[in-house]
């Protein structure tokens, strides 16, 4: 499973951050780089500020910056779709409280793919 993951993230980011309960307002990224089922390479990436209705914003980003994978805890329909047709597998957190954990839980396979029915009206 190589795999490149983000996770929005407290400040500063890293293993040891609280997740961000929704991904398109988080202040970072953790990004995880997973090869051969092992964490590879732990960096950030700083969002990118977007307006209402402009949530493709935060999705082009980790596209172009090679993200493959995104854990959330929620967002709204758009986004949702916009990973869809950019490629990013969208699985959600499961409730863990740090990225550590959440990146444990991807390792294992125990983290649902994020569906329509978990999605937001966004911004809440």
């Amino acid at each position: 499973m190589d795999t490149i993951v983000a996770i929005p993230s407290a400040l500063p980011g890293g293993l040891d951050a609280t997740i961000d309960a929704h991904f398109g307002h988080c202040g970072i990224y953790t990004v995880v780089e997973i090869e051969n089922g092992e964490v590879k390479e732990v960096r950030t990436l700083e969002n990118v500020p977007h307006q209402q209705g402009g949530c493709m914003a935060p999705v082009n980003h980790l596209a172009q910056n090679g993200v493959k994978t995104l854990i959330a805890g929620g967002m709204g329909f758009r986004p949702l779709q916009g990973f869809n047709q950019v490629g990013i597998t969208v699985f959600h957190n499961g409730g863990a409280p740090s990225v550590g954990m959440a990146i444990n839980a991807f390792l294992k396979d125990s983290l649902p793919e994020f569906t329509v029915d978990q999605t937001c009206g966004g911004g809440h």
